[in-house]
């Protein structure tokens, strides 16, 4: 049976959740802890003994002044979920609570072994992944405030060869072999305004871990890569906020304290196009709508009345029902439209494109005892992508939708004997549903196509940490099994690491995956050419299961502010189509299966001299096709940027932070015509395909951002960056097509000057 989340509902959920949050009130004013120990020492003569950041962040009610000591010591433990132990007869000890870490021991969390990876915020993990922690973020060339989507590629190694985030390329793999995850919950949609920014508001997408290779066997498809988002899971129990504005959107954030077991956490965010029309603005409908029928008129038609608008609103409640057991609930909803008038002599008529996703999940955690963990969660998410293209000439509607509506329920175990040894177990039950609508009524003609594939998943991971932290090994196994097509696949999973000779540590990754879903483009001017990818099924057989393979090696060595990490890697994806390839040379129109295989060097070097931060980055890719049913069996892919290099340096002190970087590449893999032989029976006579390359890529970004305090409980940003700060025109796609017996080519270039100025205050 389908299991089916009411939209409704999570609406529901969400407005009942902000009602609670503006009709919760304080009791009495709330007061730092070490003042309020302070207050108890005098009062009932015990001493506390602490250490001063275990306490430091906490600030509750003070307790009842006609509390007996062993009153307030239970009060202080149920507000803060610290221990508090009389170990004499007037010293009581404050520290962590067993319980209170019991979720984090269980886990074997990994640990840090490159602090500061590129910048400060920015680490690398014993388990070969990375974390962004935005909470204590600095800042990165050309980004006025931290979007998700573009922060992580300043990894050496990904890449986005036409500058959108929903066209980010992980060592060679295309997006949609991408797992994006928000709080547990898939999502199949990645940006705003079609993919030039991120959709995923960083006010309340507090860290982010980037995984190349070595997954989580908890995790399945995904087979280039894994990009999880995270909020955050601790309780506040001060209330704060912010509100912001630049040249793009205006949004805010709150985090709402509702007792302290409860805590409140929602974002907005929407495009100010309603209000005022800035530069950016502009830039960017400009670079969406270029060379797609938003842009083009004809000599007895004109578009008109071009309107673009955006939104996003996320929510995260927590409630901790008690010290073993915990209850989380997110929620998305994210939307983009844009619309424009065909209109001719005689009439006017309405195109638009819509672009939606909502999402819920519920998580919950249980510890049963110092040994043994687990966690349940749920989630529903559906994306909807839909396009009414009007054509006055022909006197004709085209009516298109994408829609994907997934159900997940994930079940894990964490046993943990020993310190040195956790074993993660568990089961994953997934079914998605896909629906390909396309409607015309002149002549008339639909087709409507919806597929539905449920997945099983058992899984089993082995963990061990050395007692001096030297050494950590993960190795674990993923059985799938695809009922409708009774299909079996094993995966094992494997990330090791070894910290040696005081500076150094070295680590060994690999990993076999496979994902059911794909995007791929019919024809380039489907969805009025703006979002031409549309989300398909496997049939496992004209659209196989997409597998990979990955083994990679890296070495890291740090010492007196110097860092040098590298990484080898040979990755192999077995069963992807030409259609999802974006092919628009002799390709284009060519339905066939295929691999491709990627090998390369991900480096970057980086130091630290006092306040001064700079990296150097590059990456080495050699990515090829193997096609069997085409002509030519093996060439470079459409993702093969061979060289890749980043420049970068910050500077920071107590309230002011300036960025600067160069961003160069190899140019874009492309196929010119033959020259002096472009054209043989009315079609493109092509070269060898992806045998030449566009012009390399160069740009310069900068961002600054200062600080400062306008009351005791608000404090403020005020910053300004520029994307291409030198406007330089550079080259990321180029195509041709025959007219009247003529070749023309459109050459597509990248987002030009691009100024943008922030606000945010915080309270």
């Amino acid at each position: 049976m389908k299991i089916r989340t009411n939209h409704y509902f999570l609406f529901a959920l969400f407005f009942l959740s902000f009602s609670l949050l503006i009709n919760a009130q304080e009791k009495s004013e709330k007061l730092s802890l070490i003042s309020i120990l302070n207050t108890i020492q005098n009062k009932y003569g015990y001493q506390f003994n602490y250490a001063k950041d275990t306490v430091e962040d906490y600030k509750i009610v003070p307790p009842s002044t006609d509390f007996t000591f062993t009153k307030v010591l239970e009060y202080l433990k149920e507000s803060t979920g610290l221990d508090y132990t009389i170990i004499s007869n007037n010293l009581v000890l404050v520290n962590a609570s067993t319980n209170s870490l019991l979720k984090e021991e269980l886990q074997l969390l990994p640990e840090v072994i490159v602090p500061s990876y590129i910048i400060k915020g920015i680490s690398k993990l014993n388990n070969g992944s990375f974390k962004i922690d935005f909470s204590k973020f600095t800042m990165l060339p050309g980004l006025i405030e931290a979007d998700v989507l573009q922060s992580i590629q300043a990894f050496p190694g990904i890449q986005s060869i036409n500058e959108n985030v929903s066209n980010i390329s992980i060592r060679g793999g295309s997006h949609d072999q991408n797992l994006i995850l928000w709080d547990g919950i898939k999502m199949y949609q990645s940006g705003h305004f079609f993919g030039l920014i991120s959709m995923y508001n960083p006010q309340i997408t507090q860290n982010v871990s980037l995984l190349k290779n070595g997954s989580d066997v908890s995790y399945t498809d995904g087979v280039s890569g894994s990009i999880l988002m995270n909020t955050t899971n601790q309780l506040n129990s001060d209330f704060k906020g912010n509100i912001g504005v630049n040249f793009i959107d205006a949004n805010g954030f709150l985090d709402v304290p509702i007792n302290q077991k409860s805590s409140i956490q929602i974002a907005l965010r929407k495009s100010i196009s309603d209000f005022i029309q800035t530069p950016a603005y502009d830039n960017f409908f400009d670079k969406i709508s270029e060379d797609t029928e938003v842009e083009n008129s004809m000599s007895t038609v004109m578009n008109s009345d071009k309107k673009f608008d955006f939104y996003d609103a996320s929510f995260r409640w927590i409630y901790k029902v008690n010290d073993t057991d915990e209850l989380r609930v997110n929620f998305i909803n994210v939307a983009n439209e844009l619309v424009f008038n065909e209109n001719s002599v005689e009439e006017s008529r309405r195109s638009n494109v819509t672009q939606n996703s909502i999402a819920g999940a519920v998580h919950y955690d249980k510890t049963w005892s110092d040994t043994w963990q687990t966690s349940f969660e749920v989630y529903e998410t559906d994306y909807k992508l839909r396009a009414v293209n009007v054509n006055i000439e022909d006197s004709q509607r085209f009516l298109q939708e994408n829609i994907v509506s997934e159900t997940s329920f994930k079940l894990k175990t964490n046993y943990r004997p020993n310190e040195k040894f956790s074993l993660l177990s568990g089961y994953h039950f997934v079914e998605t549903e896909v629906t390909n609508l396309d409607d015309v009524d002149t002549p008339i003609f639909r087709s409507l196509v919806s597929q539905v594939l449920r997945t099983h998943g058992l899984f089993s991971q082995f963990n061990y940490k050395s007692l001096n932290n030297k050494t950590s090994l993960s190795a674990g196994l993923r059985f799938n099994y695809i009922s409708k097509f009774k299909k079996q696949i094993w995966e094992p999973r494997l990330s090791f690491a070894h910290k040696f000779l005081d500076h150094f540590s070295v680590e060994v990754l690999g990993e076999m995956k496979h994902q059911n879903t794909s995007q791929v483009i019919n024809f380039q001017n489907d969805f009025l050419g703006v979002e031409k990818r549309r989300w398909q099924l496997t049939d496992d057989e004209t659209i196989p299961v997409i597998k990979s393979k990955q083994i990679s090696l890296g070495i890291n060595y740090r010492k007196k502010g110097w860092q040098l990490s590298a990484d080898i890697y040979h990755k192999r994806v077995n069963g992807i189509t030409s259609q999802s390839q974006g092919f628009q040379n002799q390709y284009e129109f060519v339905k066939s299966i295929g691999d491709y295989k990627s090998s390369g060097v991900d480096f970057i070097l980086r130091k630290q001299i006092d306040n001064f931060n700079t990296w150097l980055s590059y990456a080495y890719l050699n990515s090829d096709y193997e096609f069997r049913s085409l002509p030519e069996k093996e060439f470079p892919s459409n993702y093969n940027i061979r060289h890749a290099m980043t420049l970068g340096t910050t500077y920071t002190n107590k309230n002011f932070k300036i960025s600067t970087g160069i961003n160069w590449f190899s140019g874009n893999p492309t196929t010119f015509p033959i020259s002096g032989n472009e054209i043989v029976n009315n079609e493109i006579n092509f070269e060898p395909s992806n045998s030449s390359e566009l012009k390399d890529y160069f740009k310069v970004d900068i961002s600054a951002l200062y600080n400062f305090r306008m009351s005791m409980k608000t404090r403020a940003d005020i910053g300004a960056s520029i994307w291409n700060l030198f406007n330089n025109k550079n080259e990321i796609n180029n195509f041709y097509r025959v007219n009247n017996g003529s070749l023309d080519e459109t050459l597509q270039t990248s987002l030009g000057f691009y100024p943008n100025l922030v606000m945010r205050v915080y309270f």
